[in-house]
């Protein structure tokens, strides 16, 4: 049995926290763009990925959404299925395919990212200027060092 010291509280527990959160936060979103526009956490994830960064491999799309390979392949077969992103072989290696959103898939985007920066503004209304920078630099922090923990010794 575990000592007092040793004890889990679940509710003071940063992973957990931060779990709760983001799950929170994401459900909150996706309930502003899944019905007008039919779309998954993982596909609209995927398609503001590529908005932002494309062209990208599925792989990269997976790296940047940080999201199982399998769950974005879907997504992915989805969105192609949709029109809303389209596959082009490399000339250079033809093995790789770059992804990118289409005319659609942009407008859609276009449509979506200013529900999703209103719904970042209300959330951010919970915290003052400085609290939003503090947040903001201590993120960046967290970031970098579970990347530099998840990497290993």
């Amino acid at each position: 049995m575990p000592t007092e010291a040793q004890a889990l509280e679940l509710e003071k527990f940063l992973p957990y926290r931060l779990s709760v959160l983001a799950q929170l936060v994401s459900e909150s979103l996706h309930d502003l763009y899944a019905g007008p526009f039919e779309l998954s956490v993982t596909q609209w994830r995927a398609m503001a990925a590529l908005g932002r960064f494309a062209p990208l491999t599925a792989s990269d799309v997976g790296q940047r959404i940080v999201m199982d390979k399998v769950a974005v392949s879907r997504a992915v077969a989805s969105l192609m299925k949709r029109g809303l992103v389209e596959r082009a072989t490399d000339l250079d290696d033809r093995r790789r395919a770059s992804l990118r959103l289409t005319e659609k898939g942009r407008m859609v985007h276009a449509q979506i990212v200013p529900l999703a920066l209103k719904y970042e503004a209300d959330l951010y209304q919970a915290l003052s200027a400085e609290e939003r920078q503090a947040l903001n630099s201590l993120c960046d922090k967290l970031f970098a060092h579970a990347k530099l923990l998840r990497s290993g010794p």
